[in-house]
């Protein structure tokens, strides 16, 4: 086992010590590298490839950036390792499933333009995200000669989480690109979410993944036309690895109750002190959180988008809770039918 270039893919102690003795004999560690459907693309020390998706039926729902383990002979998978992290959201579409976006990321990049696309209760869902999973955001504000103060829209989205880094850059300049070098080093996976059009691939390729499809801004809302269409980690000039992904058309979140205490922790803070325990912070008397605004400490929007995450990801949690609960309650059923059949026929 090749321990260097596993370490250039991601390979971390926490990885090898769920490797037992006898599977670093006769199995190898890959990483899957992109999904293509049928086709899974898989990263290792030696060589990148391609598997059939029945080949990695054992692992059930995988990820890119995952690591398998493949028996060495056949190729085929395994194991799944256990995650360091999951970035997911609610899957498009009224049933409430969960949809994996990425998996084993040290860092995510929020990506958002300094033009229409800036909206801050958009970028506070993707902290909400990115803290649920304990992955390190950073916020990237591209197009930064598009805004005619970009460093005032920097002040203000470092407002939206704290201790939140912020950076503002050209994404086609290598040397305001620099910036973010720090979290491309070799060993490190990052991954690129945004909206369509924000400058994603573009960012990409300055920090060093190869030639991807970009098309031009829209004049009409200030708007690139989509062009990333599939999940996959590319390797960078730093050493690390980057994962572009598909621009997000929506993004609700499911079970992230912790990210989103996590992004607003001033309203946390502040309903600790209401009078009443299960104070909705809508005009109640001795709400702690409308005496805030009411001084000028809060800004109302910041309250508005909490209720609003708050109220989705419980809908959704709740929802998902009961499908695994009815899952189970099937299960047990069939169970219990096959067992009275095998007992009649005894």
């Amino acid at each position: 086992m090749d321990h260097d270039a596993l370490r250039s893919l991601g390979w971390k102690p926490c990885f090898e010590q769920q490797v037992t003795g006898d599977e670093r004999e006769d199995h190898i560690p890959v990483r899957v590298g992109a999904h293509f459907g049928s086709q899974v693309l898989c990263l290792s020390a030696d060589e990148d490839f391609t598997l059939p998706i029945g080949q990695i039926a054992r692992c059930g729902e995988v990820a890119v950036g995952d690591w398998l383990l493949l028996e060495a002979d056949s190729r085929r998978a395994a194991r799944r390792l256990e995650r360091t992290s999951l970035i997911a959201r609610k899957a498009a579409g009224e049933k409430v499933t969960t949809q994996p976006i990425a998996a084993n990321l040290d860092t995510l990049f929020i990506v958002a333009s300094c033009n229409h696309d800036f909206n801050p209760s958009r970028l506070e869902r993707y902290l909400a995200l990115a803290s649920e999973a304990d992955v390190q955001p950073v916020l990237v504000l591209t197009k930064s000669d598009l805004h005619e103060d970009p460093a005032a829209l920097r002040q203000q989205a470092s407002r939206l989480k704290s201790d939140l880094m912020v950076e503002t850059v050209d994404a086609r300049d290598r040397q305001q690109v620099a910036c973010l070098s720090d979290w491309c080093r070799a060993g490190q996976t990052v991954a690129l979410v945004g909206s369509s059009g924000v400058g994603k691939s573009t960012l990409a390729m300055t920090l060093g993944a190869g030639e991807l499809a970009t098309q031009g801004i829209r004049e009409d809302d200030s708007k690139g036309r989509h062009t990333t269409t599939a999940r996959c980690l590319h390797r960078l000039d730093a050493g690390g690895l980057l994962m572009d992904t598909p621009g997000m058309r929506e993004l609700q979140l499911s079970a992230c109750e912790d990210g989103v205490a996590d992004v607003f922790d001033e309203i946390v803070q502040l309903a600790s002190a209401c009078r009443f325990n299960d104070c909705a912070h809508g005009g109640e008397p001795g709400c702690a959180v409308q005496q805030a605004i009411d001084d000028g400490e809060l800004d109302p929007r910041r309250l508005k988008s909490f209720l609003k995450l708050q109220s989705e990801q419980a809908r959704n949690a709740q929802s998902l809770r009961e499908q695994r609960d009815a899952s189970r309650k099937l299960g047990k059923y069939y169970k219990s039918a096959q067992q009275s059949k095998r007992d009649r026929f005894r």
